[in-house]
């Protein structure tokens, strides 16, 4: 039992308190009792709406539960189903016209269009390599993965001078499409002249030392002139690479990438962002057998075709996500000796942080507009958006901080916020600085919302339903609609292969063409490469081509995606059951025995897949769903997760830490949480894989 301390009739980890009052409160010039008498009063106040709204999510889907249960056998009724949902308060009256209010945002967010990151907090080197993806080499970028597909591949270990042309070769025409000469020059044959005459002037900004510096569709672009480099060195304009303004902004999740169940869990991941807010994280690693420190990179130091001086910054900007209203934290008791909820001990905590940063304690400026971005998931509906609101308010004056000082990114992942997002928005009209769609969590979603309506269609198919298709494009219209563009982002989700970059700049224009401004991917080399689908959109353009098309209708989003009259033959389920549980238990044996909440994972056919809690909620629920509708059985399931831990533990083979499963699977504790998830699947809370993970994580960790 770790040690805790009494601060205003609550209970505090021990270490947390001295955290929180020397760390942080401290640089602040915060009275100390002042904070936790008033932290105690914001947790009496708000504790008790948080579990209402929970019991509420449970009413309402209990409610769902009975309404299928009773027409099983008969065919879906779209139109009494709604009249049904709108009774229960599933369904809330749309808002009126309505603009949104959000003052003092930073033109990352909302006048410019860019890749966004998402980094697991508790990973100090990932967190520093996301901050710093503000700028990256696009010749890395394409010589180190299969982005340029008919380049020749590298020979030997050094640098391959044919690979490299091809890399140039592309180089040149990329600057050709974002930043075109004028007259018949271009860049495959300017040699060093006059670029101040050749260019726009709207695109040729300036220097540095060994770089000319040009802007296309809001992003900006350095040419590297650097002679003595090796690429430098054979180009004719001594043209050493092509540097990109790349992730713009970057999530610091201390949500669904993270494991983090306790009090030395969250510790480890307020005090990275806390490092980040500062601007002293480190972090120390070998690499190729030399010891390295990483830090934040400065800012960057230009001067105008005028002669005179400017800085753009050499980070990304940061959001941190906390979790949503769901799980409560041993990290604090309160009065009555419940576990604080974690989402509000993460609003309190993370905004005290993000005070930093406004006060200027740090080495370097995260938000210029003297803004807090905070990222709330798993929310449903209006009523718990007003409910992030309200507690957003009350840590603001907690903090003595302006109000609306500390913004909210919605994620738009959950059935009851997608079908009401309009009065979600208006929830937090005057904060709010995103909406994001979570494709994974959000089918999820459905197929527990959904779960006693029938068996599910298989999951690889999801991506062709018409309610996937009226999500995604709901999304950005009602954000429109409400007046998103140059004020806030609108996002989209995951390329989730960091792998497959070839493929990525094949598919994944399509997200800035839907008039998204934002879209996550998986890593700072990604990041490089999805910027160039900015030079090549113009995503403000597509925007009011989207406001002209209208909202698709209610009634696509609500289709349910039920396989009827489908039949899969044997090997076709049990080809489903493999896929889902191999790509389950290769999540979850790194969560329960590593404590690793986000990485890359093999799936069934080896190829690495950027895997978190959204992934394993659909896995365990469609086969939980298949279970309770019998297409398949529960010795068939099983053999499937048996099957899987072997082919698993196969795929670790080469890793000393790690603790095979198939060994012996009564004793393995990821088996056995990873068994729970399917057959208790039905039972858990809007699906969600939460309290199960945490749980069998704790049950772990106390195994030492």
């Amino acid at each position: 039992m770790n040690e805790t301390v009494e601060r205003a009739g609550m209970q505090v980890d021990t270490r947390l308190a001295a955290f929180i009052e020397n760390e942080v409160l401290a640089p602040l010039g915060r009275d100390r009792a002042k904070f936790w008498q008033g932290f105690a009063d914001l947790c009496g106040r708000f504790a008790p709406r948080n579990r209402a709204l929970l019991a509420k999510r449970d009413t309402i889907q209990t409610q769902i539960d009975g309404w299928h249960r009773d027409r099983q056998g008969k065919p879906h009724d779209p139109a009494a189903y709604q009249v049904f949902l709108e009774q229960i308060g599933y369904l809330v009256p749309e808002p009126g016209d309505f603009v949104i209010g959000t003052q003092n945002v930073d033109p990352e967010i909302a006048v410019l269009a860019g890749p966004q990151l998402v980094v697991p907090s508790l990973n100090e080197r990932f967190a520093l390599n996301a901050a710093n993806a503000r700028w990256g080499s696009l010749y890395d970028a394409w010589y180190g993965t299969d982005a340029l597909p008919d380049a020749p591949a590298a020979q030997g270990k050094g640098y391959d001078a044919a690979r490299g042309a091809a890399v140039v070769a592309a180089g040149r025409a990329f600057l050709d499409l974002a930043i075109p000469l004028e007259g018949d020059g271009d860049w495959a044959t300017w040699d060093g002249g006059d670029l101040q005459r050749m260019c726009d002037p709207k695109q040729f900004l300036g220097r540095s030392t060994n770089s000319l510096l040009f802007a296309n569709n809001g992003l900006h672009i350095e040419v590297v002139i650097d002679p003595s480099h090796p690429v430098g060195a054979t180009d004719r304009a001594g043209i050493a690479d092509i540097v990109l303004e790349s992730a713009l902004t970057t999530i610091v999740d201390l949500e669904d990438s993270v494991a983090a169940v306790d009090a030395e869990d969250k510790l480890r991941a307020y005090r990275n962002w806390l490092g980040l807010m500062r601007g002293d994280l480190t972090a120390s690693f070998a690499k190729g057998g030399v010891e390295q420190t990483r830090t934040l990179e400065p800012d960057r130091d230009f001067t105008r075709t005028d002669g005179s001086p400017f800085t753009l910054p050499g980070r990304s900007l940061l959001f941190v996500r906390n979790v949503g209203h769901l799980m409560t934290n041993p990290a604090i008791h309160l009065a009555d000796g419940s576990e604080i909820a974690e989402g509000i001990m993460d609003a309190v905590v993370t905004s005290a942080i993000g005070a930093h940063d406004l006060a200027g304690l740090g080495c370097f400026r995260n938000s210029r507009c003297g803004s807090i971005y905070i990222v709330k998931p798993k929310m449903h509906g209006p009523e718990e958006c007003s409910f992030t609101n309200d507690l957003f308010d009350a840590v603001e004056d907690l903090l003595e901080l302006s109000r609306h000082t500390v913004k909210v990114g919605v994620m738009d992942e959950e059935r009851r916020t997608s079908a009401n997002l309009a009065a979600c928005i208006g929830a937090v009209r005057d904060r709010v600085v995103f909406v994001n769609t979570g494709f994974l969590d959000r089918t999820g979603d459905e197929m527990h919302t959904s779960m006693q309506a029938g068996a599910m269609i298989r999951k690889g198919a999801m991506k062709q339903t018409k309610w996937i298709d009226a999500y995604e494009k709901r999304n950005v219209a009602i954000a429109l609609r409400h007046g998103f563009s140059g004020k806030a982002q609108i996002g989209k989700g995951m390329w989730a292969a960091p792998d497959r970059m070839h493929a990525m700049l094949v598919e994944k224009i399509a997200h800035p063409r839907t008039g998204a401004n934002t879209a996550w991917v998986p890593s700072p080399t990604a990041a490089t490469l999805h910027a160039l689908h900015y030079h090549q959109v113009d995503v403000f353009g597509c925007q009011s081509e989207v406001e002209q098309r209208g909202i698709p209708p209610l009634d696509d989003l609500l289709a349910i995606p039920l396989a009827d009259g489908i039949n899969w033959s044997p090997s076709e389920i049990r080809d489903e059951l493999d896929n889902n549980a191999q790509g389950l238990l290769g999540y979850v044996v790194r969560w329960i025995d590593a404590g690793v909440g986000c990485s890359k994972v093999p799936d069934i056919n080896d190829i690495g897949l950027m895997e978190d809690r959204a992934t394993l909620r659909i896995s365990s629920q469609h086969m939980a769903n298949w279970l309770l509708h019998g297409v398949c059985t529960g010795d068939e399931a099983m053999a499937a997760l048996q099957r899987m831990a072997a082919k698993v533990d196969a795929q670790n083979a080469d890793d000393p830490s790690y603790e095979p499963m198939s060994r012996d699977f009564g004793k393995s504790v990821a088996f056995q949480a990873a068994c729970e998830l399917v057959f208790k699947g039905v039972e858990q809370p809007n699906g969600y894989t939460e309290p199960l993970l945490h749980a069998w994580r704790q049950k772990k960790k106390a195994q030492g």
